[in-house]
């Protein structure tokens, strides 16, 4: 990314944007004109470089090799400046306007395929701005069709996408026919929205003939009272054929693993060949491919390395032992004895569709939708055998990542930009359904957004975690800060016993305003000397270690914040609290209560160690207890760090 400032006041807009760090988020090169005047500092930071004479001759330069322009300029300069360098929608960079107090960002061009709208939203929260997206879709809240499948992987294949796209702004009814790839998408769409969901028969059973778009049609059960479609989407490994001008789009999950066999010395270009011919014979879609499978011993074999590299697909290689053991309905006795397996290719490709990390144990093993066919080319030596298999699960080819975030006390200006960022970037949000509601202004149409009881933080850690092997970047929220009583620790303790690589998937940890702190920071500064947090809560520490650490607090002198104080079910916890810290504490040391700090339904309540038990005390309540020196001042508490030479008896 560019951002591009010609003033000393968009230099300083978009500065905060170089100094920021949340997930898919590279910092821009910050480009600005010399007779901008950077400060010292802003000089010395290496994401800043100076440019010369016209923006217009210096954008010509940066435009082939950037995917976006976040341009500090009035829009219709901007509009004049990208007008002669546009070509394709499906080429052109995301093209985002600030203005120049940093109030708006506007996503100008390239909004879907460009990635223009998401990042507008994600410049905006980094610099607490307002978004200003004006696609059809986003004023829908639907995900643009465009771009629907890319955060599973999917290849976009032929079709009208305009014209489909234009259906669907326009409210008319679309038809929607999935038989592979994640229906997870299908969950997050609003009320109302336009779409018919269908399954071909024909497709699911395999593609043992020519797909008709009439008869997928036919075969298609639509509710008797729906309307007719005036769209179509394919969501599908087949490749379909259809008339340009129809309003007809398809996507391609990658769930085709092909599994190849080949006499040493194959050529990448009969190796390609055959897949080709398979798949044109088959009507699958070369998009659909997941990657490639075979025996070890073809790991290094030049033609498939070159090949894999050239189209992005993994090689995923088997022992003679895992693929011997692997039902095929074409063995070979001959290939038992060469290679120590009776099938390479049938078997390579069964084993790669069952082995994905996020296929589960209870679904059915994949089976072969094409047996092996050997294929040889006029003058090219070696022959190539080709089988292929469906997974069930698409393979995303993504990296995974996890943002544990704390979303602070609950109100949105009590976020942190970093934090805001991390929501607004993901693939994926899972949370305590209270938390999610907290911070739904910040969730963007088309994200996976799962929200699970109070008492379910394993199940959501387990939930994270497996999307985030899957490929997907997922934020698993806490309020407060995450790491303090809240889901990091959870997830971090999961990945370890899971064996992880501390890489992938990549994980990032954003702090947020704890409890302790938005509770201290609404009475006072009770904070200001040494103080330590101790939690009620014995579903997870047992009593007596509770009761153990409570004691040497009250006894040291701590500032206590306690949480956790009491539920429904945990009545006493707190009156043993009181009785501890009574005995070295004085009955008038101050007190706060401070429940649901910074959200609407915030109460604080100022009373003594001595009348605590008054007061109404919930799972909401944040407890802080005074040291010897903490002292009320007109119903403020604080505690004196002794700067001024005062200490209270």
């Amino acid at each position: 990314m560019a951002a591009i400032a010609t003033t000393p006041q968009a230099l300083k807009t978009l500065h905060p944007l170089i100094q920021s760090a949340v997930p898919v988020w590279v910092p821009p090169s910050l480009q600005h004109h010399d007779r901008s005047n950077p400060s010292s500092d802003g000089a010395a930071d290496s994401h800043i470089q100076t440019y010369a004479g016209s923006l217009s001759d210096h954008l010509a330069t940066l435009w082939p090799h950037h995917r976006a322009f976040i341009f500090c300029l009035a829009a219709g300069a901007t509009t004049r400046l990208i007008a002669p360098l546009l070509q394709d929608k499906a080429t052109d960079p995301a093209i985002i306007v600030v203005d120049a107090s940093g109030d708006y960002v506007i996503s100008l061009c390239g909004g879907h395929q460009g990635g223009a709208d998401q990042l507008a939203r994600l410049v905006a929260t980094q610099l607490g701005a307002t978004p200003i997206i004006t696609g059809a879709s986003a004023q829908q809240d639907l995900p643009g069709i465009d771009i629907l499948g890319n955060p599973f992987g999917w290849h976009r294949g032929s079709g009208n996408w305009t014209s489909v796209s234009a259906t669907i702004a326009q409210g008319k009814p679309v038809q929607v026919l999935q038989d592979a790839g994640s229906p997870l998408w299908q969950a997050h769409l609003p009320a109302g929205h336009p779409f018919q969901f269908g399954f071909s028969e024909a497709s699911t059973a395999g593609a043992t003939q020519k797909p008709s778009e009439d008869s997928s049609k036919e075969q298609t059960e639509q509710p008797t009272e729906a309307p007719d479609p005036q769209a179509r989407i394919w969501i599908s490994a087949t490749q379909r054929k259809f008339e340009a001008t129809s309003a007809k789009v398809q996507w391609h999950p990658r769930v085709l693993w092909v599994g190849i066999g080949c006499e040493r010395g194959s050529s990448r270009h009969l190796i390609e060949t055959a897949i080709a011919r398979t798949c044109q014979a088959s009507h699958f879609a070369e998009g659909a491919i997941a990657g490639i499978a075979s025996l070890d011993l073809k790991a290094d074999e030049a033609g498939l390395l070159d090949l894999c590299e050239a189209r992005d697909w993994p090689l995923r290689c088997f022992t003679a032992e895992t693929l011997r053991d692997i039902p095929v309905p074409t063995p070979s006795d001959v290939v038992l004895a060469e290679v120590g397996t009776p099938s390479v290719s049938e078997a390579a490709a069964i084993a790669a569709a069952t082995s994905d990390p996020s296929e589960s144990p209870q679904l059915q093993a994949p089976k072969l939708q094409v047996t092996k066919q050997i294929h040889r080319l006029e003058g090219e030596p070696g022959a190539v055998t080709v089988a292929i298999a469906q997974a069930q699960t698409e393979y995303t080819g993504r990296p995974g990542h996890l943002a544990l975030v704390g979303i602070g006390p609950g109100a949105l200006n009590q976020m942190t930009p970093a934090a805001k960022g991390a929501i607004a970037a993901v693939d994926a949000v899972i949370g305590y359904s209270l938390y999610i509601d907290l911070i739904r202004p910040l969730l963007r149409p088309g994200q996976i957004v799962e929200a699970l009881p109070i008492t379910q933080e394993r199940a959501r850690a387990e939930r994270a975690i497996a999307l985030a092997h899957w490929g997907l970047s997922v934020a698993v929220i806490s309020s407060g800060d995450s790491g303090i009583y809240g889901m990091a620790g959870l997830v971090m303790e999961s990945l370890s016993q899971a064996g992880w690589d501390g890489a992938s998937p990549s994980v990032q940890v954003y702090p947020g305003i704890t409890a302790l702190q938005a509770a201290a920071a609404r009475v006072g500064t009770p904070l200001m000397h040494d103080f330590c947090a101790i939690s009620l809560s014995d579903l997870l520490t047992p009593w007596e270690m509770i009761e153990k650490r409570l004691r040497a607090a009250a006894q040291a002198d701590f500032v206590v914040a306690l949480y956790n104080p009491k539920s429904k079910t945990r009545l006493t916890q707190i009156e043993t609290a009181q009785s501890i810290f009574l005995e070295h504490r004085n009955p008038e040391t101050p007190v706060a209560l401070v429940q649901s700090a910074y959200r609407e339904t915030e109460q604080i309540t100022i009373t003594t160690l001595g009348a605590l038990l008054d007061s109404t005390i919930d799972m909401l309540t944040t407890v802080l207890i005074g040291n010897a020196s903490t002292l009320n001042h007109q119903n403020w508490l604080i505690t004196p760090r002794g700067y001024l030479g005062f200490h209270r008896d």
